[in-house]
């Protein structure tokens, strides 16, 4: 039973945030979490002398992380909330001017992939004592503008607190919106610094225990019968799994309902995982990094049914995937937005709900078995293709970055999470990677944000500890974003960091040089004596600067060597990194080409071949996307 609280209790506005906050829980189907598990904070004037103090006198109710890079804090505490499940988040406070503004990037990709995460940036007076104060932008025809109206765009929701009584109100709104299955992403809730510190009487009840429950939307009656009719007179149906299935916890339903009908099971980057490599109906990645077998189903599919997908133009071909003359798209979301995509029948639902409906009025119904042996024999022939990009020949070579994959799937178990986020390594992971268990594979591609691995992981260890965590970056991943090393040394956290040393922006090289423009400015190389970047590799010591920042390194150089390397950093207990130099793939060590178009826009005209060539190939593509209608 309930203790209803009375009275007031005197608290500064900072003071009364840190208080309500730690008394957030979050809950689903009886599994509660606290909701704001810890802070994070890099504090200066504008956020010291008020959530800084306050988070002092209330460290026993508040866990506090000092982090290192305003836009790496929220990367690390999106990486907690997706290891949750979105059960939990974590705060993050900064100062006004450059410490807030650091954090667009990170609320962009915490919106974009619909992860919780609460900003709380410092802003300038409230009271305006001084006009200019220290790090003011100053906007002639608006008064009430600060810089951290930038954040406004990628937030789901935006509050500036400045008055003591309107945190009430902004606080409640706040968790509604992080608890929102459909809604949830970056809140911010700006704080004048000013306002920080004033005192205030504040109810009792504000400070209650207080549990929000994320609900499970079930399907509307009409839409879900649309769905069943849709589904029941397929011939080649395909089901895509997108990120809304883990965020449901739907994996089970999604298993025992492929399992069931025999309809095979597609992923996007943010699905992959959601089941086994090993499940019958699993085929694997779709769209320009998946499989062969994946996107020759989608390619003749008669009805698609998308889970939990934004249907990305890397999922969709940029539009050119599903070629059947009249392909059906039955889209189940809990975003509306989302649902209605592709001219699809929207199934506006919780995933696990709307499986489990499906599965309920589809009865026994099960594709035929000419199906079934079609893309299961497909699923073999792409596993071939996976064994040959890991081969390893000749164990004192030096390996090619699918080697190193290879190597690494050789020693990991279903406990072992592999994170990542940009370069070439996504189209890599998604296409070969062999995933185990439901959280193994966490790349962030809504965003593909450079700099995101190691933070992330750092979020990932605090929600999973004792669980092998592994950082895999390029080099021109690893020089955006390093500085959480110090963090993982300073928590004692067993971070596995896995450099690639490829000497540039390998991924866009690669793009760069497909579309005519010849890989300029994307190899890490000394200038020449005409100003190009043509002069030798730069003599970077990557493994060097991470050694400078507290973590164990080593160094194999071959593949023999990197297999003892890997398996000494999985068994560490402190943070660990593995620098390895790559070779460049070839035809048989590299992976598979790409199954499918990604739309990058080719110059009209040019007067360099490699250009003109390009477009030629552009306009061949081009001419295969199809709008839903």
């Amino acid at each position: 039973m309930s203790v209803r609280l009375t009275g007031t209790v005197r608290l500064t506005v900072a003071q009364a945030l840190v208080r309500f906050l730690a008394a957030q829980y979050a809950e689903r189907d009886g599994d509660r979490h606290r909701l704001i598990a810890a802070t994070w904070g890099v504090f200066g004037h504008g956020n010291v002398a008020g959530i800084g103090q306050a988070l002092v006198e209330h460290a026993d109710a508040m866990p506090f992380h000092q982090g290192r890079n305003e836009q790496a804090m929220v990367h690390a505490a999106v990486g907690h909330a997706r290891q949750t499940g979105r059960l939990s988040a974590h705060a993050v406070t900064t100062s006004i001017g450059p410490g807030a503004t650091n954090l667009v990037t990170g609320a962009a990709l915490a919106t974009v992939n619909h992860l919780p995460v609460l900003l709380l940036p410092g802003d300038t007076f409230a009271t305006r004592p001084a006009d200019p104060v220290l790090q003011q932008l100053q906007v002639p025809y608006a008064g009430d503008v600060s810089v951290n109206d930038c954040l406004r765009p990628v937030s789901r929701y935006f509050d500036r607190i400045v008055r003591p009584e309107a945190l009430i109100p902004a606080a409640l709104e706040a968790m509604r919106v992080l608890t929102d299955p459909a809604a949830t992403g970056a809140v911010t809730l700006a704080l004048p610094q000013d306002v920080q510190a004033e005192a205030y009487d504040w109810p009792a009840a504000f400070f209650a225990d207080r549990t929000w429950r994320i609900r499970r939307p079930s399907p509307d009656e009409h839409e879900l019968a649309a769905a069943v009719e849709a589904l029941g007179g397929a011939a080649r149906p395909l089901i895509v799994a997108g990120g809304g299935v883990r965020h449901s916890g739907a994996e089970e339903a999604l298993a025992e309902f492929a399992a069931l009908t025999g309809i095979p099971v597609a992923s996007t980057q943010a699905g992959k995982g959601v089941l086994p490599h090993d499940h019958p109906q699993d085929v694997g990645a779709v769209g320009h990094t998946g499989t062969a077998v994946a996107d020759h189903l989608a390619r003749t599919a008669d009805v698609v049914l998308g889970i939990g997908t934004r249907w990305t133009d890397f999922t969709t071909a940029s539009g050119t995937l599903f070629g059947h003359p009249a392909p059906r798209v039955v889209n189940l979301n809990v975003v509306a937005f989302d649902a209605h995509k592709l001219a699809a029948l929207p199934l506006v639902a919780d995933a696990r709900e709307g499986i489990e409906r499906l599965h309920a009025l589809l009865g026994p119904h099960h594709v035929a078995a000419h199906y079934v042996h079609e893309y299961t024999e497909g699923k073999l022939r792409w596993e071939a293709r996976v064994d040959a990009a890991y081969t390893v020949p000749d164990e004192t070579a030096r390996p090619t970055q699918t080697q190193v994959l290879g190597v690494l799937d050789t020693l990991v178990d279903p406990t072992d999470i592999l994170i990542n986020a940009a370069g070439s390594l996504p189209g890599d992971l998604h296409r070969l990677w062999r995933t185990r268990s439901r959280d193994q594979y966490h790349v962030e591609y809504g965003y593909s944000c450079m700099g995101y691995e190691i933070p992330a992981a750092i979020g990932v260890l605090l929600a999973a500890p004792g669980r092998p965590v592994w950082a895999l970056v390029g080099d021109g991943t690893y020089l955006m974003n390093p500085t959480e090393i110090v963090t993982a040394v300073q928590e004692r956290l067993p971070l596995k960091l896995v450099i690639l040393q490829n000497h540039g922006y390998a991924s866009i090289g690669g793009l760069s040089e497909a579309v005519g423009a010849e890989r300029y400015g994307t190899d890490y190389r000394l200038r020449a004596d005409d100003g190009g970047f043509t002069g030798p590799p730069l003599p970077l010591d990557l493994g060097a600067n991470a050694a400078s920042l507290g973590m164990r390194v080593l160094r194999p150089r071959t593949i023999r060597d990197l297999r003892e390397a890997l398996a000494d950093a999985r068994a560490a207990t402190d943070p660990t990194c593995v620098y390895i130099e790559t070779e460049t793939a070839d035809s048989v060590s590299g992976p598979p080409p790409a199954q499918a178009w990604w739309d990058v826009p080719v110059a009209e005209i040019s007067t360099r071949p490699s250009a003109v060539k390009a477009r030629e190939e552009y306009d061949r593509h081009v001419t295969a996307r199809r709008r839903h209608l």
